[in-house]
């Protein structure tokens, strides 16, 4: 088993290869942290979206709906009612409006979703907080690892004398 560094663990390392691996580990608790800010990102834009989504559908019904849900339903209020045929397209277009109103309000609840969601700042918090644990990290002693004995028929010393004795 090795360090990053390549040295064996438990083995005395100098200053330099300290250096080294503490900063090939913090450059890779930065490319962790990128990751997650994207991650985050990337729902902040899915719920942009999908608020942009919903405000286009409002428009969308708003705009299409209007000449036929209004025929449709003053006709409708005229043939329930003996009220006049203007009174009853008015009717008809707040009933579109109304259905629009909905949508948009669709709309503002998912903007308001992504623009409270604060993924950048909870990843710049991070990094902040990880950098003054770090500044404060003290390296622990690692104890010398124990090596089992080998049997002396494996032995260094029983290895070179069987390596000499069939050249």
């Amino acid at each position: 088993m090795s360090a990053p560094d390549g040295s064996p663990v438990g083995a005395e390392r100098s200053i330099g290869q300290l250096f080294a691996s503490a900063t090939t580990e913090m450059s890779a608790l930065v490319h962790d942290e990128i990751a997650l800010a994207k991650a985050q990102l990337k729902q902040d834009v899915k719920r942009g979206a999908t608020s942009g989504g919903a405000f286009s559908a409002a428009g969308a019904v708003l705009l299409f709906s209007l000449p036929m849900l209004n025929f449709a339903l003053a006709y409708g209020i005229r043939t329930w009612s003996d009220w006049n045929l203007a009174i009853c397209f008015l009717l008809s277009f707040a009933a579109n409006v109304l259905v629009a109103v909905v949508l948009a309000l669709i709309g503002v609840v998912f903007a308001k979703k992504a623009k409270k969601s604060k993924g950048p700042q909870k990843v710049a918090a991070s990094v902040k907080e990880t950098a003054v644990v770090l500044q404060k990290a003290k390296p622990h002693p690692r104890p010398e690892p124990t090596r089992p004995e080998l049997p002396r028929d494996r032995a260094p010393e029983a290895i070179e004398a069987v390596a000499r004795s069939s050249s």
